[in-house]
């Protein structure tokens, strides 16, 4: 099987529309359109997470700043946890739920996934002066000739995007060989923050523990998990309940984004590990 082959069983997934491609060794292959606008759902907390850390090292605020902190300092009002800081919301130990921004837990006591977090994120940015979409576009989309029309800012931060293939695609790039953040800021946003932590990860269970970096979920020993059971513990990404997902390696320059118009449901869980382990076993060199 080769890795075009690999990436057209998405033709078999239960989903109208599906565009798929991977990076790898600086070449791309894709396959379906790769104009068409999906939502992305949860995958949006990549792109956010990507402009926070570049609003962390333009100085706008540090990783342990808190919110207490920022709204001092820009005269602001976000609402959040006076005491979460930049780096517990970006990696889910704030204690933030889900959807609200009430703690449920002590922060860094439990990896709570929330997307409530990321909103307050993105007004923590928009509490500098420049609204978190605007800077968004100016710091990551300019730059990466990211049109408007292939990635739509307009919803939540922490799930409310969408974009195409190709935007995506270029995002993967920037990822795997980031120009916009220094080496030592994305080497340290991709390590796992508070180790120790376990957590759920949406739709498949507990995990112990539940590895997340700064943005990026980790890999690590997570079981049932989206990505291959042969995939390396580094390996990172997001998936999104939009039936969306994109992870990458760095140390291989490899990556891969899908997007379709199914939400996620049991048909992904009986899929997607088993297909990127296939997509990433014919990605090895040999091949």
């Amino acid at each position: 099987m080769s890795v075009q082959e690999a990436l057209s069983d998405v033709d078999t997934w239960p989903a109208d529309a599906v565009a798929a491609g991977v990076l790898s060794d600086g070449a791309t292959l894709t396959h379906g359109d790769t104009a068409r606008m999906f939502p992305l759902a949860s995958v949006s907390k990549l792109i956010t997470a990507h402009s926070v850390l570049i609003a962390v090292e333009e100085g706008a605020f540090s990783l342990d700043g808190t919110v207490a902190d920022i709204n001092s300092e820009y005269d602001a009002s976000v609402a959040g946890p006076a005491d979460a800081t930049v780096r517990d919301l970006l990696s889910h130990a704030s204690g933030v739920g889900m959807q609200s921004r009430q703690r449920e837990k002590p922060a860094r006591s439990r990896r709570i996934y929330s997307s409530a977090g990321y909103e307050i994120l993105a007004d923590l940015v928009s509490a500098t002066g420049i609204p978190f979409t605007d800077y968004t576009r100016a710091a990551l989309c300019e730059p990466l000739g990211i049109p408007a029309d292939t990635l739509d800012l307009s919803g939540s931060a922490g799930h409310g995007f969408r974009a195409s293939l190709s935007a995506l695609l270029t995002l993967a790039a920037e990822f795997l060989s980031p120009r916009l953040l220094s080496t030592q800021t994305w080497d340290g946003a991709l390590s796992v923050q508070y180790k120790e932590l376990d957590g759920i990860v949406p739709g498949y269970g507990r995990q112990h523990p539940c590895p997340w970096g700064l943005g990026a979920e980790v890999h690590g020993t997570k079981s049932p998990h989206w990505m291959g059971q042969t995939m390396p513990r580094d390996v990172t990404g997001h998936f999104g309940q939009s039936g969306t997902f994109l992870w990458f390696h760095r140390p291989t320059g490899r990556a891969a984004v899908v997007l379709t118009d199914h939400d996620f449901g049991p048909w992904a869980k009986e899929r997607w590990d088993g297909f990127n382990d296939r997509l990433w076993n014919e990605l090895q060199p040999s091949n």
